[in-house]
């Protein structure tokens, strides 16, 4: 997509799956982003050429999914300007996803990284569309009114629930 303002990366493309619902949601809210893989361990190269350039590209958020160790959030975190918002992604190397939560969420004073639950791309693409939309009025409605369809479904829900009675 061009001049994308939201950068979604991962570590492995086998992290894909999980994190195409970041893109999903994206494009829903109509949030121009690009995806790839940035390995941490693999192409530290690329990882701090990516983190030191991202914002001049002009992308706003990233989103940065990754398994096992995960340190690709928090390695992108301390080189880039930009927030960085980390999924954890339950991996086949993984103890369970544990410590792939705890190697997002465990970050020291100074290196911020906004956690997810685990395989929780949806949500961080919601959290980017909902940083995002702090400076433009249509993305914010759009965001209500995402929210407010929620609440009819939830609405919905209930009065099949309560129907049965």
């Amino acid at each position: 997509m061009s001049n994308p303002l939201v950068s979604i990366i991962m570590g492995s493309d086998s992290d894909l799956p999980v994190m195409e619902a970041a893109a999903e949601m994206l494009k829903e809210f109509k949030v121009p982003f690009e995806i790839t893989v940035v390995s941490a361990h693999r192409t530290p190269d690329r990882l701090v050429e990516f983190s030191k350039e991202a914002h001049k590209r002009g992308v706003k958020v990233i989103i940065a999914g990754a398994g096992g160790a995960a340190h690709l959030p928090g390695m992108v975190a301390s080189i880039s300007p930009l927030p960085v918002i980390g999924v954890p992604v339950k991996s086949s190397n993984s103890i369970d996803g544990w410590d792939s939560i705890l190697s997002i969420l465990q970050m020291p004073g100074g290196i911020p990284v906004a956690t997810v639950a685990l395989n929780g791309a949806k949500n961080a693409g919601i959290l980017a569309a909902e940083i995002l939309s702090v400076g433009d009025d249509e993305l914010q409605q759009r965001l209500i009114n995402y929210k407010e369809d929620l609440k009819n479904a939830v609405l919905e829900k209930a009065k099949k629930v309560e129907s049965r009675n």
